[in-house]
């Protein structure tokens, strides 16, 4: 059967201190050093692995090691000295959707405590009902414990699916805004949906009737007519976000309507965010309709043209790695599915971001990932390659 482009599709397109993240502290200096200018740093991949079935998403073991999830419902191993594994870690075939392009398994996360408790959570769209549907699982003994799921049955894009645990030890879980174009159902700009939004649990606790628990200090706790899990708002489909380890601010990659992609930059405890979608599309407005005279929409910190250069923003990491620290410290690193464009953009002192095109990669790459050390890695989607990324000056 033939499987169409991602690039359609998209562009259509314990305590909380338990669980903890997976990253080691960065030192402070760490945390200050800067890279050499943009103007002057490329980005560099190479294939160190093949085989992959359309992968979705990239994890860090404690050990070194990737696990990377396929879309069908698989998750394999990566080891840096036997290379992939053949044998999945996970195989959930049996209950994830593939029945649209934009559906099947698409987030993974792993916990600090991944060594003793052997725990995972997975983000995939539910076979029996097209849920957009976040679980645990034990990879030892395979048991699943459904935490939440998200009716997404009307239309089959814009399913976002990522989840990542931030400094704060909660995990945080993108939903795109229910698909078609235009948002027709409405959800960016209503809080009373979880479409649209990146959601913050504290997976470590459960409460009452919920398999988790809602922080206390997320934004709209108490708020009538708001649902209290939500963290940010006004996105159309998080495909991709990601937290940097140096001071946890969020990175998010949102994929545009057909005339901007964005990249999103908040601060760690930043919640209550509104992104605009869609009242705006990147920093124009989309629908005047949708707009509030009295909101506060908070604009993309990069943008670029949708349809003549690229189609689908895939949003990465900043790189923390100490390797190539003195070239590249501070900068976050994404792409587009279409183009391939490798952009880099750094936050200044004084709050503004700077970003160059610091390179090309192979086109329809559909993930960007870390290890344990902060070293970035990425994956094609058609192709179904793992790459590792590098840096070089150039003058």
């Amino acid at each position: 059967m033939s499987r169409p482009p991602l690039r359609r599709a998209l562009s259509c397109v314990l305590s909380a201190v338990a669980i903890g993240t997976l990253w080691p502290a960065v030192p402070a200096s760490s945390t200050e050093q800067r890279g050499v200018p943009l103007s002057q740093l490329r980005v560099v991949n190479t294939e160190i692995a093949a085989g992959l079935d359309r992968p979705t998403a990239i994890a860090a073991l404690p050990d070194g090691g990737l696990l990377i999830n396929e879309k069908r419902g698989t998750i394999r191993a990566y080891n840096p000295r036997t290379g992939l594994a053949t044998r999945p870690v996970l195989d959930i075939r049996d209950r994830v959707s593939e029945t649209e392009n934009e559906r099947g398994l698409l987030g993974l996360a792993i916990p600090a405590d991944h060594a003793r408790s052997k725990v995972i959570y997975v983000a995939y769209t539910r076979k029996s009902d097209e849920a957009v549907t976040l679980s645990r699982f034990r990879l030892d003994t395979r048991r699943e414990e459904v935490l939440l799921a998200q009716d997404h049955s009307e239309f089959g894009n814009h399913n976002g699916g990522n989840i990542a645990f931030g400094s704060d030890g909660f995990l945080y879980f993108g939903i795109g805004d229910g698909g078609s174009g235009g948002d027709p159902l409405g959800t960016g700009q209503n809080l009373n949906t979880l479409l649209g939004k990146i959601l913050r649990l504290d997976v470590s606790r459960t409460c009452g009737a919920l398999k988790y628990c809602v922080p206390r200090d997320n934004p709209f706790v108490g708020v009538p007519g708001t649902k209290a899990e939500i963290w940010s708002w006004g996105l159309r489909n998080p495909w991709r976000f990601s937290f940097d380890r140096a001071n946890g601010s969020l990175w998010i990659g949102d994929v545009g309507q057909g005339r901007f992609e964005e990249v999103d930059h908040i601060g760690a405890r930043q919640g209550g965010v509104n992104f605009g979608w869609s009242c705006m599309e990147g920093p124009n407005v989309f629908d005047q309709t949708r707009c509030d005279p009295n909101a506060k929409y908070t604009a993309p910190v990069f943008h670029y043209l949708s349809g003549t250069e690229g189609c689908a923003v895939i949003g990465g990491h900043v790189y923390r790695g100490s390797r190539f620290a003195g070239l590249a410290g501070g900068t976050y690193v994404a792409t587009d599915y279409c183009s391939g464009t490798a952009f880099g953009i750094r936050a200044n002192a004084d709050g503004t971001h700077t970003s160059a095109t610091i390179g090309t990669f192979p086109t329809d790459v559909s993930a960007l990932g870390v290890d344990v050390n902060g070293e970035l890695f990425m994956v094609d989607d058609i192709p179904g390659r793992l790459h590792k990324l590098t840096f070089e000056r150039v003058r």
